[in-house]
């Protein structure tokens, strides 16, 4: 059994933390910073409101949507890995302009320290799989959302094409976790976790439906790269 602890899980991301962005470009191909832009442009961003990012990492989704949302709209990212918000912490600190600034709190996505419908914009990028209860991590996505608002999730999934599927899967379960130990050491197995998160995690129509159980409404899902991620989005009635 997957231990999705979250002791386990804070730790493995502390150990990796230095090397995350790096690995991240490398083992997808530079990959992930295009899904990351498709995201972006699929909020729907409206007003003054404030945007949430949980399990915001090191940060690149949270201040790729703050260069989107402009100086006037406050953008925030949660995450309970304090080592993971040091380094997002260090990015903002380094943009020249208050248009690329956003705020880091450390905060569990499963307990999210903010009152009901506070965000028109509620955002997590493969960040929910390691979320130990997944439907309290989508109930707390709904809950601080405003009436009208969207919930977005930009996870990994499998690929629909025949042979494609099977490359993916030799490539995620048998390259990636060496090249991943070998350049980010860590005793946490982290990137033999990431191939058995992906795996056990819904996809799809199944995410969809708990994104519906959890409350949201109209909810539709766009795969990318023939599946290998995808975006799904719900809005909160």
């Amino acid at each position: 059994m997957l231990d999705k602890s979250e002791s386990r899980v804070r730790e493995m991301f502390r150990q990796i933390a230095p090397r995350y962005d790096l690995m991240n470009h490398v083992l997808s191909l530079n990959i992930d910073r295009y899904w990351r832009w498709r995201s972006v442009r699929r909020l729907q961003i409206a007003g003054n409101s404030p945007i949430l990012d949980t399990c915001t990492g090191t940060g690149d989704l949270a201040l790729a949507i703050k260069r989107r949302a402009g100086e006037s709209i406050k953008v925030v990212g949660s995450d309970f890995c304090n080592a993971m918000l040091q380094i997002a912490d260090r990015k903002t600190k380094k943009a020249t302009s208050e248009n690329e600034k956003a705020t880091f709190i450390e905060a569990d996505s499963q307990a999210l320290p903010f009152d009901d419908d506070q965000f028109q914009c509620v955002t997590v990028a493969f960040g929910l799989r390691n979320v130990t209860d997944t439907m309290r991590g989508l109930s707390e996505m709904h809950r601080v959302c405003k009436p009208g608002g969207q919930v977005m999730i930009l996870e990994f999934s499998r690929p629909y094409i025949i042979g494609l599927r099977q490359l993916y899967q030799f490539y995620f379960t048998s390259v990636l976790p060496k090249i991943g130990q070998l350049f980010a050491k860590n005793d946490k197995s982290a990137y033999q976790y990431l191939p058995e998160s992906v795996g056990l995690f819904p996809d799809g129509e199944e995410l969809a439906s708990l994104m519906r159980e959890a409350g949201m409404v109209n909810v539709r899902y766009t795969p990318l790269t023939f599946g290998v991620a995808t975006i799904y989005e719900g809005w909160k009635p």
